[in-house]
């Protein structure tokens, strides 16, 4: 079933451009425009969309401003931004977008971003749940269903790191470190108990408040003595007394491999 969409630009050619794309796409319905975000919370208040694509930078309200505005939705459309800002995909994040759109815009890259609007709609039923568990699964949906990939800056550009990259993680207040198998390390906005959830079905084991590691970066697991510890290639990380029974049992397995 097509699904209807809003967009909101402020510049006249960036937006009859987006709309004219979406149009063509056999998947969407109703193509909404809105010249800034005021008039995209305008439309919003009297029309229900299951998307909106929404520029970042525009007088008033910004995209950002009008994506933590559809929170108080009872139908709140997946949102993806499209912009020319490439500094603003960590904070996409935090506000759940299904996809980071850079500017200029390629078909197949909007194709995609449509792909991903329809994994979020599938992940949430018919599209109008609203729990927890949903918006969880929405946030997650912008990522391919065997991996994860997680926005990054790296200096004055954003890169993606696959979840099947990172060996290790360090908590960092309300923000988490991951460590890569190319030696390299990247500060994301999540702390380490959200990524706990979301990736123990991956492999991750919590070992201490402070680190959740891959069960296959591990080579030796040592928790007898007054340090217990798991060792990976490249470090030792100290084992929570409290957890040794759980890593014990999630680690100490003859089959693993290096990771």
């Amino acid at each position: 079933m097509p699904f209807d969409v809003l967009v909101a630009d402020d510049e006249p050619p960036a937006l009859a451009e987006l709309v004219a794309f979406l149009g063509a796409d056999p998947r969407i319905g109703r193509v909404l425009p809105a010249v800034n975000g005021a008039d995209a919370l305008r439309i919003l208040s009297a029309e229900t969309v299951d998307a909106a694509f929404l520029d970042i930078h525009m007088p008033g309200l910004s995209g950002f401003d009008l994506a933590r505005a559809l929170d108080r939705f009872v139908v709140r459309p997946v949102v993806v931004f499209v912009t020319a800002d490439e500094a603003g995909a960590l904070e996409a994040f935090d506000v759940r977008a299904a996809d980071y759109v850079l500017k200029p815009v390629r078909p197949e890259r909007l194709r995609r971003a449509i792909d991903r609007v329809a994994a979020v709609r599938g992940a949430a039923g018919d599209g109008t749940a609203t729990d927890a568990a949903t918006a969880a699964a929405a946030a997650s949906a912008l990522l391919p269903a065997d991996d994860e990939t997680i926005p990054v800056s790296v200096g004055a550009t954003v890169r993606r790191v696959r979840r099947s990259d990172v060996r290790w993680v360090q908590a960092q207040g309300d923000y988490s470190r991951l460590w890569t198998a190319d030696g390299q390390s990247h500060l994301v906005r999540a702390p380490i108990s959200e990524l706990e959830e979301r990736w123990q079905r991956a492999g991750f084991v919590r070992v201490h408040r402070s680190y959740l590691v891959h069960r296959d970066a591990v080579t030796e697991v040592r928790l007898s003595g007054a340090a217990p510890a798991v060792v990976l290639r490249e470090i030792e990380l100290p084992v929570s007394r409290r957890l040794v029974p759980a890593v014990r049992e999630q680690l100490a397995r003859p089959e693993r491999g290096p990771r």
